[in-house]
């Protein structure tokens, strides 16, 4: 579900607004008395300022991982331009190749930030590993012939390039646990059961339970969202990729 916060937004929508709704319903089987609703307000507001806190603590957290995973992309384009570069180290029998590869493999890199589809991802990451053994290879071997410090330019820059993809996998896989979302929204339960419990009215007006499920599960979308690395509206851009592929000299 945290994959798709489009769906998502209803679900915790109806679950907190039905929280409110049989908070109100026991409120009119148990109201409160007057002397009780001064401790009641007290642990009302401190549930609400935790509620607060937490998910600002996780909004936090998800442009902490959404930034992580920009400067990975642009740190895959970085790694990738320069060990273009680099191939002019290489003997000319092997630079061509070796460039064919790296054009090839920035192709595949874009295509891993721009598909949604989870049999297109599994595809590329298939093509991606093959890939990367036969642009190791294409290093390897010229390397392994000429043992030079020039050469071992061009083999530092595709180990960048391999460990690159390495990080933003990494960074794609890092997202808020399961578990803190389970209790983030066990808080926001309680906090919309008390908000319908604690009406003073004795039929609380259903526009008014209405306004925090709303505002949280707008929260709840908007963080989930952002920690979604396919999911959702707000993904990370292979800006910086298609600006090195934009770049290059054509063949």
């Amino acid at each position: 579900m945290l994959n798709y916060p489009v769906l998502f937004f209803p679900v915790s929508l109806f679950v907190l607004w039905l929280s409110a709704r049989v908070g109100a319903s026991f409120r009119r089987r148990r109201p409160l008395k007057e002397d009780e609703r001064g401790d009641f307000g007290f642990v009302q507001a401190a549930t609400l300022t935790l509620l607060g806190l937490i998910i600002g603590f996780s909004f936090s957290m998800a442009i902490g991982r959404y930034d992580q995973r920009r400067n990975y992309e642009e740190a895959e384009a970085n790694a990738i331009g320069t060990e273009y570069v680099r191939t002019d180290l290489l003997p000319a029998a092997d630079q061509a190749r070796v460039r064919a590869l790296l054009r090839k493999y920035l192709d595949l890199r874009i295509l891993f930030y721009r598909t949604r589809n989870e049999g297109e991802i599994q595809k590329v990451n298939g093509a991606t590993a093959q890939l990367q053994e036969e642009m190791w290879s294409a290093v390897q071997a010229p390397a392994l012939a000429h043992p030079t410090p020039v050469m071992a330019l061009a083999v530092s820059g595709m180990n960048d390039v391999l460990n690159s993809q390495g990080y933003t996998q990494a960074a794609w896989w890092n997202r808020i646990p399961i578990a803190a979302w389970g209790l983030m929204i066990t808080i926001a339960i309680c906090c919309n059961f008390l908000v319908g419990y604690g009406g003073r009215s004795a039929e609380a007006k259903a526009s008014l339970l209405f306004v925090l499920p709303l505002v949280v599960s707008i929260a709840f979308l908007l963080i989930a969202d952002i920690d979604s690395p396919r999911g959702g509206l707000i993904h990370v851009p292979p800006q910086n990729l298609v600006s090195v592929s934009q770049s290059l000299p054509e063949q």
